[in-house]
């Protein structure tokens, strides 16, 4: 287990009387916090600026090979300049094989290569927008029930070809299997992919989005607002896929989360447990 304790290292830059940071979450590879500063102050974080809603809320988030040690710097509505070093906690992934897709989704034609590439463009002008509804505050869920078959941060190896680290959990169940909402948000993309198949984005509000891919059905539309515990798709193989399971991914703008990370698991979630009853049900 990863020690859940909050380890900063506070260096002022101007006052000591400034307001006092709160950060509310793990500082771990693959996660997102939330900040509690001054109202209305900016943040600076891995090139980002982010202004604090009126409550001082805001967020930033840590990817999967995120450095030990990060700053952020607060601004605060007076001028006045804070800076902390925060220290991220590090994990440990693993390698994963998986033989037998279509040769095409590994090694692309032409025409096959310019939709991917059309697709990842929507994809990258969806994860730009910042929603100013907090729809995260109600916390999460899982969206689906069935078999854990994917985790985050895994290394695949595709027919024998190394690809880029697994971004998200596969939950595996029947074609068909309800898919809901795992928090409130608003459906920012709705789109057939080549390689994620159907794909649904819900955005949760300042810069935090879950990802559903290779959905057999999209039961809402771009620009719908949906609640958490809707309804919103149904399992599938579609895009480049073996067998039909839900890839839940998470992000903070371009930044690729953890979606177990929502939930206090008292173990690192693995391939082979369960989801059931919106529990994670081990087999030992």
């Amino acid at each position: 287990m990863v020690n859940r304790v909050l380890v900063l290292c506070l260096m002022w830059l101007m006052s000591m009387n400034a307001s006092a940071l709160q950060i509310q979450g793990e500082l771990i590879q693959g996660n997102w916090v939330q900040l509690v500063v001054s109202p209305d102050a900016m943040i600076e974080f891995e090139g980002k600026t982010l202004k604090a809603d009126q409550q001082g809320r805001a967020l930033i988030a840590f990817s999967r090979d995120a450095k030990p040690q990060k700053t952020l710097r607060i601004i605060e509505p007076t001028g006045q300049k804070r800076e902390y070093i925060l220290q991220i906690a590090q994990r440990d992934y693993i390698v994963q094989r998986i033989d037998g897709l279509p040769s095409r989704h590994v090694t692309p034609d032409e025409a096959t290569l310019a939709k991917i590439r059309a697709d990842g463009q929507k994809a990258v002008e969806a994860r730009k927008i910042e929603l100013a509804t907090p729809y995260f505050l109600d916390g999460f869920i899982w969206p689906a029930e069935g078999w854990v078959t994917g985790i985050y941060g895994s290394q695949r190896i595709l027919n024998g070809h190394p690809r880029r680290p697994h971004m998200g959990v596969d939950i595996a169940a029947p074609t068909g299997t309800p898919i809901y909402a795992p928090a409130a948000g608003e459906v920012t993309l709705a789109e057939d992919m080549e390689l994620s198949g159907k794909t649904l984005f819900v955005d949760h509000g300042y810069g935090l989005r879950s990802d559903f891919m290779h959905l057999d059905e999209m039961l809402v539309a771009q620009g719908d607002r949906v609640e958490k515990g809707q309804l919103i798709a149904k399992m599938g193989a579609t895009g480049r896929a073996t067998g039909p399971h839900l890839h839940w991914g998470m992000s903070w703008f371009n930044v690729r989360l953890d979606p177990a990370l929502m939930f206090n698991l008292d173990r690192t979630l693995a391939r082979g447990a369960k989801i059931e009853n919106n529990q994670v049900v081990w087999e030992d």
